[in-house]
Formats: C-alpha cells, structure tokens, sequence
C-alpha cells in the first residue's frame, strides 16, 4: 500500500488560467483573510457579519466563514477535541485561501484558542492577505451574555471541552487589531475595524 507521501508526490498542482490578479482587478479591490478569533460571546460572529454588509453595500466581494456553520457540512464530523479543533482550523483556513485565490474578502469567525495553528493558518497566505483580530472580552462578561446558552451548559457540565471553562484559550501573542468589545458596541467596534480593511484591499470611495 502506498504511503500518503507517495500519493502526494504524484499529484500535480494545476495552475489556473484565471488568475488570482485578474480577479482582483476585476473586482476593483484586493482580496485578503481577516481572521477573528475571541471567546465564545465575544462578538466575533456578530461583527463579522457587521462587516460583511458594509463591504457587501459598496460593492465589494465578500464572505464569512462562521466557525459555527461550518461545523454544519464541512467541519461537522469534527468534534471539540484539541486535535479536532486543530483539524478545524486548518480546514478553514484552506477554504478560506481557495475564496481569497477567487478575489473575495474572507471574514473568517472562530473561537480558534490555541496561538500556534491561528500563525499556521496565517502561513497559508501572503504577509499582505491575512489580518488577525482578536475580539477581546472578559470571561466574565462573555459568560454575563451567553447568547446560544452555552457557558450555562459547560457550567451543569453538559458540554464538555468548553473554552474558557474546561479549555483554555491562548490569547493572540501579537494580533494585528485588537478590538475590547468588554464596553464596545458591534457598531463602534465595526467602525474601528472597517477603515482598516478598505486600506487594506486598496478600496476607494465611489468605485462602484
């Protein structure tokens, strides 16, 4: 039986004749991963979204991937294990290049605790695609809104490997933005964020 190294070694990579460039430049805008990663609760589904419709409003191609969602079809045989965790992220962030490589901005939403696979999903894409924010929020307050009633199920002991409660989570060693949503609004945190993106993507008012 052949080992998988072998296997890989006679797989050829396809180059496409439509180019990452010429999508860009196509859409009008770069396309790039921004990564949120934060605490249950924290807001990071929540602003991701935020974000989502304003880019979506002017124009712009963009998607979010919900850690949640995707634990719906392609992360659903996965379970809360740290290797499955793992796995977890590492298939996202490989979604998340395959819509970059297709010209979008990719709002990638997870609690993903642990440092080391969040820097090996960065090294999937170029320095200048990939922005880590960490939405920061005390433990405290994520459990205070609890908005699925998760925090209150990890405390009666009906979920199991829950971060924050029975795993912890390894706050982002150097983020690229840091948003405290402790005392912040998903509007005034969204209004941080989005300026930061637009220069990012090389957006200019009134394109479309």
């Amino acid at each position: 039986m052949k080992s998988n190294s072998q296997d890989a070694a006679n797989i050829v990579w396809h180059p496409q004749l439509v180019t990452k460039k010429a999508r860009n430049q196509s859409n009008g805008h770069k396309s790039m991963m921004i990564w949120f990663t934060g605490l249950s609760g924290s807001g990071k589904s929540t602003i991701a979204n935020a974000l989502q419709s304003e880019l979506f409003k002017r124009g712009i191609q963009v998607y979010v991937l919900d850690g949640d969602n995707l634990r719906h079809g392609i992360n659903a045989n996965l379970s809360f294990s740290m290797e499955d965790r793992k796995e977890n992220i590492r298939r996202t962030a490989e979604v998340g290049k395959l819509f970059v490589d297709a010209g979008l901005v990719v709002l990638a939403a997870l609690i993903s605790p642990v440092e080391e696979e969040r820097q090996r999903a960065r090294s999937r894409f170029a320095e200048d695609e990939f922005l880590e924010v960490y939405v920061s929020c005390t433990l405290q307050e994520c459990e205070k809104r609890d908005p699925k009633g998760l925090y209150k199920k990890a405390r009666k002991g009906e979920i199991p490997q829950f971060t924050g409660i029975h795993q912890p989570y390894e706050e982002p060693k150097n983020p690229d933005i840091c948003i405290d949503t402790t005392d912040r609004t998903v509007e005034q945190s969204m209004q941080i964020i989005l300026p930061i993106i637009l220069e990012k993507i090389a957006w200019k008012e009134g394109k479309q």
